[in-house]
This record gives C-alpha cells, sequence and structure tokens, in this order.
C-alpha cells in the first residue's frame, strides 16, 4: 500500500507560480511511475504529467507542456509539480497517482491516488 498526500495548492493570480508536492508513505515512489492529474468542476480528471519509474524520464499533456514541470525526490520519496505562468483556466483539484504498470496517459492505469489540493487561479 502507498499513502499519497499533496499539499501546496492554494490562491493565485494569473501569470503566477505554484508547486505542489506529492509526499508518500508505505512504499518507496521510485518503484512507481508517478502522475499528476486534475479535475475541475464538471470535468473529467485528466492527465497532466508523469515521471517514469526509475529515472528522469517525462511526460506532458500539450495544455501543460512548457509551463509545468514533473520531478521527484526519491530520497524524501517526494513528487512535485511546479506550475509557473498559470492560467484562471488552470483552476482544478489537482491530484498524485502512483502507477505500478500499464499507461502512464490513463487514470485507470493508476493504482493509488492522494486526497487532492485545489488550485485557484484568479484573473
Amino acid at each position: 500500500q502507498v499513502q499519497l498526500v499533496e499539499s501546496g495548492g492554494g490562491l493565485v493570480q494569473a501569470g503566477g507560480s505554484l508547486r505542489l508536492s506529492c509526499a508518500a508513505s508505505g512504499r518507496t515512489l521510485s518503484s512507481y511511475a508517478m502522475g499528476w492529474f486534475r479535475q475541475a468542476p464538471g470535468k473529467e480528471r485528466e492527465f497532466l504529467a508523469a515521471i517514469i519509474r526509475g529515472g528522469g524520464s517525462t511526460r506532458y499533456a500539450d495544455s501543460v507542456k512548457g509551463r509545468f514541470t514533473i520531478s521527484r525526490d526519491n530520497a524524501k520519496n517526494t513528487v512535485y509539480l511546479q506550475m509557473n505562468s498559470l492560467k484562471p483556466e488552470d483552476t482544478a483539484v489537482y491530484y498524485c497517482a502512483a502507477n505500478r504498470g500499464g499507461s502512464i496517459y490513463q487514470k485507470a492505469m493508476y493504482d493509488y491516488w492522494g486526497q487532492g489540493t485545489q488550485v485557484t487561479v484568479s484573473s
């Protein structure tokens, strides 16, 4: 079992930055691919970014490429999402998740989820 806890969300003005953290307990995160998703009211949960198990290879959704950066610190068992140039349409609840195998783009392939952290971007 892996327990994931997100933090770092909040209210920010358009153009600002936030860094989300996802701290894990129970298992080492280096054994998993890690992903970030978000869900806005009335919308599906969407893939944002992932970092591959054991290495530094990353993948991004087109909507956040060049603005968001995913990283991991295996020593701290923590994954981060640096978000720059935020827009009002980035407002959502942000989730981190752990993937033991399968497509990193599909939320159904993730085995463990955090409770989410709210990000609100004002115009």
